[in-house]
C-alpha cells in the first residue's frame, strides 16, 4: 500500500499525528490517545503503518513476559509527494480532505474531552480567512508559511511543550474573474449629465 492509501484513512492519520517529534509511544499508549476506537482496530493501523514503512519498531521490551514494542515515525516515508498529487483526481483529493477533516474534528473533540482542557488559555485558533490573491501572492503566502513551520517541526517533545495540530488549509473559492471590457462611444467616452 503506498504513502497516500496508508495516510488517507482518520485513524492512521491521528496516529501519525502522535507520533510527530521524534515520539516513541507504544501501541498502549497510542490507544489511550484514540479512545473512541477500538484496541484491535488501533493495533490494526499500527500493523499496517509499519508494514507501509511509515511506522518502525524502535525498541522492544520484555515486559510481565510479553514483549512491548514501542514504534518510531519514519516522517520521511510519512508523505505526499508532488508527484503523487498531480495524478490525484477530482474525487481522490475529495477523499483526501475528508480524511483530513475527519481526523481534524476527532483531534479537536478529543482534546476538548480531555480534563481541564481550555480552548482560552491553549490559545485554541479556528479561524478563516478569505484572501484574494494572485498565483504569485500565493506561491509567496505558502513559501512564508512555510518557512514559518519549518523549524518548529523539528522540536522534540519536552515537558514545557505541548503537541498542537496545525492545519493549513488553501483553496480558491472561485475562479479568477476576466476584467470586464469597457465600452466607449466614440473617440471619446460620454460623461453622464449631473
Amino acid at each position: 500500500m503506498d504513502s497516500l492509501h496508508l495516510l488517507a484513512h482518520p485513524i492512521r492519520l491521528r496516529i501519525v499525528h502522535a507520533m510527530g517529534g521524534g515520539r516513541l509511544l507504544t501501541t498502549a499508549q497510542l490507544c489511550a490517545r484514540i479512545p473512541e476506537a477500538s484496541k484491535a482496530t488501533v493495533y490494526r493501523h499500527i500493523d499496517l503503518l509499519v508494514g507501509g514503512g511509515i511506522l518502525e519498531v524502535a525498541e522492544e521490551r520484555r515486559v510481565r513476559g510479553a514483549v512491548q514494542r514501542h514504534y518510531r515515525l519514519r516522517q520521511d516515508r510519512a508523505v505526499i509527494g508532488p508527484e503523487v498529487v498531480r495524478t490525484l483526481t477530482p474525487e481522490d483529493h475529495r477523499q483526501a480532505f475528508a480524511t483530513a477533516m475527519t481526523a481534524l474534528l476527532a483531534e479537536f473533540t478529543a482534546y476538548l474531552d480531555r480534563d481541564g482542557a481550555d480552548p482560552v488559555t491553549d490559545q485554541v485558533g479556528y479561524r478563516q480567512h478569505a484572501l484574494w490573491l494572485s498565483s504569485a501572492e500565493l506561491e509567496e503566502l505558502i513559501g512564508e508559511l512555510r518557512a514559518a513551520i519549518a523549524p518548529k517541526l523539528a522540536n522534540q517533545p519536552s515537558p514545557e511543550r505541548a503537541q498542537y495540530l496545525l492545519s493549513p488549509i488553501h483553496f480558491p473559492m472561485e475562479a479568477p474573474q476576466p476584467e470586464p471590457e469597457r465600452q466607449t462611444t466614440g473617440a471619446a467616452e460620454q460623461e453622464p449629465d449631473t
